[in-house]
């Protein structure tokens, strides 16, 4: 995010009880249903974690600042999915959680940072005694310190105090009792503005964690791992969506300008797991018409700032939550004021089967144009 980038799930339902019921005696039933309701109850599981890291100087511009070693704490609450959803056998029993995160640059020019990120942890390799997983999360971060022209005007990572966070961590969970895990983790936090006021150069934290994890059931029960592929696979669909966003131009410019886009997608329920997308789209960043008014001499005509775009993507399905992915390319550019080509990452979620909500970032080779407010509806 920002000029630099890194690349509710709690659902349950009892209807897939009925396809782990084989036929047998009405006793054999019955202990299946029993298995079957405390395997519902996913348990809890309790992190707290401490966390050294450095500021990477992925540019030029933030390297007067990549010279302390902020150090942070993590407090963290995650479910063990059990079987509830089809999804939740799919990926391999997941673990959902929300993450709570303060740092401390130990930099008087960047302050303290504090976190809230929602994430996914996929295992790798799990047993009765360990567990290696890979989490991501995304959520929101607030900086004390951020740029300010006459008071912080060296802070050039971030210039506005409520930031996007990305986590990625690669984490292994020991367990030293019954109950509690040694867990040892090696991962990168990026926090970022998206654009959204300038300068925003973004901030990476490569990190070294370490702690401890109380489990509540160890290790968790496990049922309907071989869920049946949905009735949607195979099935094609269609998307009409509209977005909204702000960017601020440059650091000179404070005004916040607004960005629009309206998409048509057709798309195609692969598997139980992705669908495939293509679409054309059309977008008006206000911000162009700013900049021309700067650029072009008067008495010449401007050209036409909108923009037409067309689209493949992809998206990797969690039950109603989804991660999406697109490559876009112009077809209609008048005013060339970025590469030919974008790209677009988001989570989209669906509050029913024909309404849903996403939060996009767009890209344009790595640098980020604007972060993308999406309502829309699956026809």
């Amino acid at each position: 995010m920002g000029q630099s980038v890194l690349p509710r799930l709690f659902i349950s339902g009892l209807p897939f009880l009925l396809l782990t019921l084989a036929p047998g005696t009405a006793r054999a039933q019955t202990d299946s249903l029993k298995i079957s309701s405390a395997a519902l109850r996913a348990p809890l599981v309790v992190g707290a974690y401490i966390q050294g890291s450095i500021i990477m100087a992925h540019t030029e511009a933030i390297r007067h600042l990549a010279v302390s070693h902020p150090t942070g704490f993590e407090l963290n609450f995650q479910r063990q999915t059990t079987g509830a959803a089809p999804w939740h056998g799919w990926y391999k029993y997941p673990k959902v959680g929300v993450a709570f995160t303060y740092y401390d640059f130990h930099n008087p020019t960047l302050g303290h940072l504090v976190a809230v990120s929602p994430y996914l942890s996929k295992s790798f390799s799990r047993g009765p005694k360990h567990d290696f997983s890979f989490r991501l999360g995304a959520g929101l971060a607030y900086l004390t310190n951020p740029y300010d022209l006459e008071t912080n005007h060296k802070n050039t990572i971030a210039s506005s105090a409520i930031n996007a966070t990305l986590q990625m961590r690669f984490d292994y969970d020991y367990a030293i009792t019954p109950h509690l895990g040694l867990l040892v983790g090696l991962g990168l936090n990026h926090y970022s503005n998206g654009a959204t006021t300038k300068p925003n150069f973004g901030i990476n934290l490569p990190s070294v964690v370490l702690g401890l994890n109380y489990h509540e059931q160890r290790p968790a029960p496990q049922i309907n791992a071989n869920a049946p592929a949905p009735a949607e696979v195979g099935q094609n669909f269609f998307n009409v969506s509209t977005s909204i966003g702000y960017k601020q131009r440059s650091q000179s410019d404070v005004e916040k300008y607004l960005v629009n886009s309206l998409t048509f997608a057709v798309g195609r329920r692969v598997s139980h797991k992705s669908n495939l997308l293509a679409g054309i789209e059309g977008f008006y960043d206000r911000s162009l018409k700013a900049q021309l008014k700067d650029t072009t001499r008067a008495g010449i005509k401007q050209p036409d700032v909108k923009k037409v775009g067309v689209f493949v993507g992809h998206e990797l399905l969690f039950g109603r939550l989804a991660f999406v992915s697109h490559l876009g390319f112009y077809v209609y550019e008048p005013y060339k004021s970025s590469t030919f080509y974008y790209e677009r990452l988001g989570l989209k979620y669906h509050f029913t089967s024909l309404l849903f909500g996403a939060v996009d970032l767009k890209v344009h080779r790595g640098s980020a144009d604007v972060i993308e407010f999406k309502v829309g509806a699956k026809l």
